[in-house]
């Protein structure tokens, strides 16, 4: 038998928890002492780099003495809850991190409460108390009151705290001692964290709560051995969430040694593992032996909140940077999609160039269109739309919880935009010109709201979303107040016709752009779309003012993300996404098949 803990870390966003692995990792002795070890080195995938979140989790493992401990990296952003509820269920104990200033987040919450519900006794880490405006005294009452808010049992208060500087590798048990390593951690987690017990020679009962896909061997499940040994070749029973059995062979089995994943013969109960040779492998998957049935209860996933039509990009532009173009090609990534991201659900549209894509929010969707992107794929996007669902009778809406944080000159200004969403504020507090206020609000009227929340609070706001469950219908709410600028010629933009029209609205584009008839161009100033043209130059004959070519400063455009691209259409406008460009478009380019289209909207 093999001694063995499993862990996870949880927090909010940016709290410290990739940093916390690395220190881990490397006080641990995973890395060799020439080897170059980028930061966070957990967050291996690109996006999740350069936004400096979770998105996936991940599995690690470290030797502390004889004592194998496995560490799972979870996500801590609510739109990815369907891997973090899974993932919890796979450990003994959770490392709760919580920023000595910030204090506990929305998303600490969610994650949190999954913790708590699944029995698990948590070890608090008090982190960055090297800040300035660290409140390490109140950030503890405040997770106290937290743990009582979600119904910790009294074992579950009395967790052990400790306090660190995980950029630096420092976790110390009390405030003033002055440590120089982690020890303290890898003690209180072998101290607070009973092991695994030993049933090795149980009946096999291992269940799928992750999975990968892999080149060469196919899909693969990730869980842990919950009783008896896993071994390659061996014949299981694999029992589906419905009930169903079927016999198949386990081809290989990998375990963790440090951040590689290592093929095994055998591996025994409590640990993490990986295993192939099973085609339809799915989340929640229980396999037993063949002559010995007992599947665990089956995991149920969350289901999506948002959707939004991914379509085969047909501007004029169509084809330029990208290398997989047809509908053929996006209907296979997104197929691919579902092998490893169990949260996204993908449904036909009657059309062979439109697929239905719903997701847990925003962030979950648009991080899937950002990869393919990168991938080579080219697309079309529309408008999100939320997932309403019929209860009783009643249409009802997802609801999120929002907490923002502004300076108090922009409270008020706040209070009015979001109840025009019809938001419902539940609290509200005030420290040091700083006002937190929190809100339930329907997340349709959230769609488009990040950036004239940004614009509002001049960039001095914090907000932070979090998914709460569904209420009715919260009735009509008010939309995008701009109307587009729409371009009515295809050609190159021009500085002189940028420059004469920049005092109209905004623009996402600067001079020697190319342009098509239909995409758009920039935000109008009016309600209404504003057909213009970026394409028309200064006349040759003209005679030269003096001075005046000189004066003609242009205003610098409006950078354009996914995320704000997203936000900002309207149901009769497309999102066109390139490897090298975001644009935005009308769905009808032509004004007449415009003019037609709203008339059969009329009609």
């Amino acid at each position: 038998m093999k001694k063995i803990i499993n862990i996870a870390v949880i927090a909010h966003v940016d709290a410290g928890k990739s940093t916390l692995v690395d220190a881990m990792l490397k006080s641990a002795g995973v890395f060799h002492e020439n080897q170059v070890v980028v930061d966070q080195v957990m967050d291996s995938d690109d996006i999740e780099r350069e936004r400096g979140i979770t998105i996936y989790s991940k599995n690690c493992s470290v030797e502390y003495g004889d004592i194998k401990i496995n560490i799972v990296d979870t996500p801590g952003h609510a739109d990815f809850s369907s891997e973090v509820e899974r993932i919890i269920k796979t450990v003994d104990t959770v490392i709760l991190i919580v920023d000595s200033a910030e204090g506990p987040m929305p998303q600490t919450r969610f994650v949190l409460n999954k913790a708590l519900e699944n029995g698990l006794k948590p070890i608090l880490l008090i982190n960055k108390i090297d800040k300035q405006d660290r409140r390490v005294e109140e950030v503890i009452e405040e997770v106290y009151e937290l743990f009582m808010d979600l119904d910790a049992t009294d074992e579950q208060l009395e967790f052990p705290i400790l306090y660190g500087i995980t950029k630096k590798q420092i976790v110390q048990r009390s405030l003033d001692q002055d440590a120089t390593n982690i020890k303290d951690l890898f003690d209180t987690i072998v101290e607070h964290t009973p092991l695994y017990p030993d049933y090795d020679n149980d009946p096999l009962q291992f269940q799928v709560s992750s999975l990968a896909y892999d080149e060469y061997v196919g899909r693969l499940g990730i869980g842990r051995i919950t009783k008896g040994q896993v071994k390659k070749g061996q014949q299981v029973a694999v029992v589906d969430n419905n009930g169903n059995v079927k016999r198949q062979s386990i081809s290989k089995v990998y375990v963790y040694e440090g951040l590689k994943r290592v093929e095994t013969q055998v591996a025994y109960a409590g640990d993490i593992v990986m295993v192939a040779g099973i085609d339809d492998i799915s989340i929640g998957n229980t396999l037993n032996n063949v002559d010995h049935i007992d599947p665990l209860p089956p995991i149920i996933i969350e289901e999506p909140t948002l959707s939004m039509n991914f379509m085969v990009n047909a501007s004029p532009f169509a084809g330029r940077d990208g290398k997989y173009v047809t509908s053929r090609n996006i209907k296979e990534r997104l197929e691919k999609e579902l092998e490893v991201n169990v949260g996204l659900r993908v449904d036909d549209t009657g059309s062979a160039d439109s697929f239905k894509v719903s997701g847990r929010g925003e962030l979950h969707l648009s991080i899937l269109i950002e990869n393919m992107r990168r991938e080579g794929y080219e697309l079309a996007i529309s408008k999100p739309q939320v997932i309403t669902q019929i209860i009783d009778g009643k249409k009802h809406e997802p609801i999120e919880t929002v907490i923002i944080e502004v300076p108090e000159a922009y409270s008020g200004t706040m209070i009015s935009q979001i109840s025009l969403r019809q938001g419902e504020m539940t609290d509200m507090t005030e420290d040091r010109g700083m006002v937190k206020q929190y809100w339930r609000v329907p997340t349709r009227g959230l769609i488009g709201f990040r950036g004239d929340f940004i614009n509002s609070t001049r960039g001095e706001g914090t907000m932070v979303r979090q998914f709460f469950g569904y209420e009715p219908y919260k009735g009509a709410i008010q939309q995008r107040q701009n109307g587009s600028m729409v371009s009515t010629e295809q050609g190159v933009s021009m500085a002189y016709s940028i420059f004469n029209l920049q005092e109209r609205g905004q623009f996402f584009i600067g001079a020697q752009t190319d342009v098509y008839e239909g995409m758009i161009v920039g935000i109008a100033a009016r309600d209404t779309d504003m057909d213009v043209n970026p394409t028309k130059n200064k006349k040759q004959t003209a005679i030269r003012s003096s001075g005046r070519d000189e004066a003609m400063k242009l205003t610098p455009p409006v950078q354009l993300t996914l995320e704000y691209a997203l936000e900002f259409i309207r149901d009769d406008e497309l999102v066109e996404v390139t490897p090298l460009n975001i644009r935005l478009r009308k769905r009808f380019l032509k004004p007449h098949e415009r003019k037609a289209a709203i008339r059969n909207v009329q009609e």
